[in-house]
């Protein structure tokens, strides 16, 4: 996270952002470390620059949330061992065992940073977060896969107005690249390179790649009724998109907006345009299209280093488990038997 990140060759760095935050009827909440340090009058503009972009928006985000709840929790920094143990009891149950991991690492991010000594390396903690590991268990909450035949299900189930033609794009390009949803929603009309087999995606910036090296997604032309080619090129002439964003908002008379969508939106047309076409909505989200392209792969029988080069997981650990989950079926022993 950002203190970590920042302070580990810059005692300076660490000393602004916990200035800033013993500042006095100043609540962490309202601070955004990152900015501090760009802003300081220690460095130079060309300097903050470079830190301001060294962290992820969403880094940040979540590191100040965790903090801020602490503090909302009776917490504060330095913390004891019994104070975030305390913490950890109050919220298991209510909170994931994954977001109580989570806000571990960002207090104990925090303290590092400060030179403190770190409580969430006790004894006590460690015993704690296990037991709460133990109680409710520790499976991540996974979303649900759009699986191909579904999809279809979807696409068949839309109309001809503008939403229509955004959401089939959005829906077809989201699952034949198995893309995130940050990275649908960041997609530039100039990201896109036409060639003879369908379009390359060229994505500046995604998850596993902070560093911008940039990554290139092959979408081909489908064999089937819907080619994801043929609905990104309906909806840039119906939108008549010549540069900027590809999905934007659609308003109800189909005026097309000039901003970008959220990525919050890109789940809530996944659930809208799987209700309409008679499925339960639950369990699905923005990310239900890359888990649906995964999955339905390992279903038909792709290598998993294949999908693996669609996929772009960083690790085959992480792709394993949309292949458990396709192989559930395959060869069981009570079909056998039943």
């Amino acid at each position: 996270m950002s203190a970590e990140l920042l302070t580990r060759d810059n005692p300076l760095l660490s000393e602004v952002i916990w200035a800033a935050y013993e500042a006095p009827n100043t609540a962490w909440g309202q601070l955004n470390c990152v900015q501090l340090i760009a802003h300081s009058a220690e460095i130079s503009q060309e300097a903050g620059f470079f830190v301001q972009n060294s962290v992820s928006e969403n880094s940040r985000r979540a590191y100040e949330s965790d903090l801020r709840e602490f503090e909302r929790g009776g917490g504060s920094i330095p913390a004891s061992p019994e104070t975030v143990a305390e913490h950890l009891a109050q919220n298991a149950g209510r909170l994931s065992v994954a977001t109580l991991v989570r806000r571990l690492a960002s207090l104990s991010k925090a303290h590092q940073a400060r030179r403190l000594p770190n409580p969430t390396r006790s004894a006590l903690v460690r015993a704690t977060i296990r037991g709460i590991k133990r109680t409710y268990g520790c499976a991540q909450r996974q979303a649900k896969p759009l699986l191909r035949d579904e999809l279809i299900q979807v696409l068949d189930a839309t109309g001809d107005k503008p939403k229509d033609h955004r959401d089939r794009a959005l829906l077809l390009l989201g699952f034949a690249g198995a893309l995130r949803r940050s990275e649908l929603v960041a997609l530039h009309l100039a990201d896109v390179e036409r060639v003879r087999q369908g379009v390359i995606l060229h994505l500046l910036r995604s998850k596993c790649d902070q560093e911008a090296r940039g990554q290139k997604i092959a979408i081909p032309f489908a064999r089937g009724r819907w080619c994801p080619v043929v609905a990104l090129d309906a909806w840039l002439t119906v939108s008549e998109i010549s540069e900027g964003p590809i999905f934007r908002p659609v308003d109800r008379h189909g005026r097309v907006h000039g901003h970008r969508l959220s990525t919050e939106a890109v789940g809530e047309i996944v659930r809208q345009r799987v209700m309409a076409a008679g499925l339960d909505p639950s369990g699905y989200s923005g990310h239900s299209l890359r888990a649906g392209l995964a999955t339905s792969a390992a279903q038909a029988g792709v290598p998993a280093w294949r999908i693996r080069a669609q996929t772009r997981h960083a690790s085959e650990a992480m792709l394993a488990r949309y292949i458990r989950i396709s192989e559930l079926f395959v060869e069981n022993p009570a079909s056998a038997l039943l």
